[in-house]
């Protein structure tokens, strides 16, 4: 695959920028091309300084934990930016909350608030991402959402650091609204005193049930539509008969139909190629159109 063009200097920054950076083996589903600058700040200063210094005309993306994207396989033009856990990944623990950088795993922050007997954040153990892709997607499972317990979110913006509640974030289903290349640095979450041997035993039951029901140990990326009022995205696909339905090295799973796999040969267009496939069957069986929940950056190849 040829480089991206780089004819655009970037503002110099304590942390690493690269360009042409393969972004592939970032991802969850190990597909997609590279980005044309991939920044990695060394902390929230670096961070404000790379933005403030930054072309507004540059495309901007931030990348998370990528557990629920698809890069195209013609990469991602601009700059791509990524936290990394060593200036953004800190997690502290306090009487009535938790306060974790964006590049914290969501079940880390799971656990260090059971191991501090803190209960309210368990359904973040069953959340396959980072806390600032949680926080710009109002994550949610089995029963509890960002906005239940998100007390304030720090955004670093080309102006300088905001910090917005859950109301000035307008959180609501799988979505957020941040700033303009707003990037969410940390935030903190309410949690109540809670008995440790209940929080534990809550937490391993959210973890049976995606071992159980959910592909966990594929290449995989997690719930690829969002589910329509009244109906279940899963169901709507098995009754439409796509369960186990491929294209390319692509496939609905056969455990659980809202996720697709990449069985190790697929390209990003396979994957979208197979959920396009998906919608247009499940329109044609039920009448229902189906929204992707997976966001897809990038162009094609």
């Amino acid at each position: 695959m040829r480089p991206m063009p780089t004819t655009h200097a970037m503002p110099v920054i304590r942390g690493r920028v690269e360009a042409s950076a393969p972004l592939a083996p970032f991802t969850w589903f190990r597909v997609g091309g590279p980005a044309q600058w991939l920044a990695r700040p060394a902390d929230t200063d670096d961070l404000l300084g790379l933005l403030g210094a930054l072309d507004a005309a540059m495309p901007l993306v931030v990348l998370g934990a990528a557990s629920n994207l698809i890069i195209r396989d013609g990469g991602v033009p601009g700059l791509v930016l990524r936290l990394p856990a060593r200036g953004f990944g800190a997690v502290t623990v306090e009487a009535d909350g938790i306060i974790a950088g964006a590049a914290a795993l969501d079940a880390t922050v799971a656990e260090h608030a059971a191991a501090a007997n803190l209960t309210g954040v368990e359904f973040l153990s069953g959340i396959p991402g980072s806390l600032g892709g949680a926080i710009a997607m109002n994550a949610g499972a089995y029963g509890r959402e960002i906005v239940d317990v998100l007390d304030w979110a720090e955004v670093a913006t080309p102006q300088g650091l905001l910090r917005l509640d859950a109301a000035a974030l307008g959180l609501s289903y799988r979505h957020a609204r941040l700033p303009l290349r707003g990037v969410v640095t940390r935030a903190r979450l309410h949690a109540t005193p809670g008995d440790g041997r209940a929080i534990a035993a809550r937490m391993a039951e959210i973890r049976a049930a995606r071992e159980a029901t959910q592909p966990v140990r594929a290449r995989t990326g997690g719930s690829t539509f969002r589910n329509p009022d009244g109906h279940k995205a899963w169901a709507l696909i098995d009754a439409a008969g796509c369960r186990g339905l491929t294209l390319g090295g692509a496939q609905v799973s056969e455990k659980h139909c809202n996720f697709l796999l990449n069985t190790g040969t697929a390209t990003a267009a396979d994957l979208e190629g197979l959920g396009e496939a998906v919608r247009t069957r499940v329109l044609a069986a039920s009448g229902v159109d189906l929204h992707w929940e997976i966001k897809r950056i990038g162009v094609p190849a």
